[in-house]
């Protein structure tokens, strides 16, 4: 999710119409190792509230998408083509009580390996805030619900113990939700999860047997061991002073991680020291990442445009292992 926004700045999304097949090169940047050949695959219509928020891979090249203030879920082809699949119950009052923000957010998703996609809808309301789940050619349904004072955001899936687990940025909370549907489970409600200001637990990843959570008021990178029957473990900070960090993605050498870093405007690498390095910037066609991904050698940055007010995008680039 993204840094704090003044109303006006909220409300303006009226720019940049789709042109979702362009695979135009970005401005050139001095791109440190490894990522390398950084380029605009698609591009995204802001006034239609098309501002990214999380992405989940599919076989094939697709993506799927939430767009947080279209309150919708849409499939990127590989070719950059937008094909909106669901959209979701506007609240009766608009969304105007969601915490933080004032508007109903999709936020995360992730796909299980049947297809299915599980996402999160806050609204401010106790009838649609929660974990929502939408099986290939149906509709979307709500499996769990969440409190209405909560900001559901970050999404993992666990398909060992098929477990979601979700990060409140409001309320400092990762939620355990089978993905069978049910009432939630405070998993944790350790500290270093609350916001200071505006937003703390924010991105989510499974990762070596820990769950990985940023905080974006702090600036950190948490992991969270899950222990054997289930609970959570000790919670350390492997990672500071990113303030604005929202998203992560590991790159496969150990607990190397990739930071999406929304207002910042870049994509940090961080080793597993904590130490890290500028790897993307907005010479590359960052517009406030909100969220980040890989598959195989490639790295897929989506940009919602929140701050900067123009062209939200999907950005590739090559990550050299």
């Amino acid at each position: 999710m993204f840094k704090k926004l003044s109303p006006s700045a909220v409300t303006l999304g009226a720019l940049v119409a789709t042109a979702a097949a362009a695979l135009s090169p970005a401005p050139a940047s001095a791109v440190s190792a490894p990522l390398s050949s950084p380029r605009i695959a698609a591009h995204f219509d802001l006034a239609k509230g098309q501002t990214p928020e999380n992405v989940a891979l599919a076989p094939g090249g697709r993506a799927y998408v939430t767009f947080a203030k279209g309150r919708q879920i849409a499939e990127v082809s590989r070719g950059g083509a937008v094909r909106i699949l669901a959209t979701l119950p506007e609240p009766a009052d608009g969304g105007v009580r969601t915490p933080a923000l004032g508007f109903p957010l999709t936020a995360g998703i992730v796909r299980a390996h049947d297809g299915t996609l599980y996402f999160l809808y806050a609204t401010g309301t106790a009838d649609l805030t929660g974990v929502w789940r939408l099986r290939p050619g149906g509709q979307p349904q709500r499996i769990a619900a969440l409190p209405a004072n909560g900001l559901p955001n970050g999404l993992a899936l666990d398909p060992h113990t098929h477990t979601l687990y979700v990060a409140d940025s409001a309320l400092g909370t990762i939620w355990s939700v089978p993905t069978t549907g049910g009432t939630p489970t405070a998993w944790s409600t350790a500290p270093e999860l609350a916001p200071t200001g505006f937003l703390g637990a924010n991105g989510l990843k499974i990762h070596n047997g820990a769950v990985w959570a940023t905080n974006l008021d702090k600036g950190t990178v948490l992991r969270i061991p899950v222990l054997r029957d289930g609970r959570a473990g000790r919670l350390r900070t492997r990672a500071d002073g990113m303030p604005g960090i929202d998203d992560i993605a590991f790159t496969g050498r150990g607990d190397q991680l990739l930071a999406a870093l929304d207002t910042p405007n870049e994509v940090a690498l961080v080793q597993s020291d904590g130490t890290r390095s500028t790897v993307l910037s907005s010479a590359d066609g960052l517009q406030n990442p909100t969220s980040i991904a890989l598959r195989g050698h490639t790295v897929y940055v989506l940009n919602a445009g929140w701050l900067t007010a123009e062209d939200p995008n999907l950005t590739l680039a090559h990550l050299s292992r």
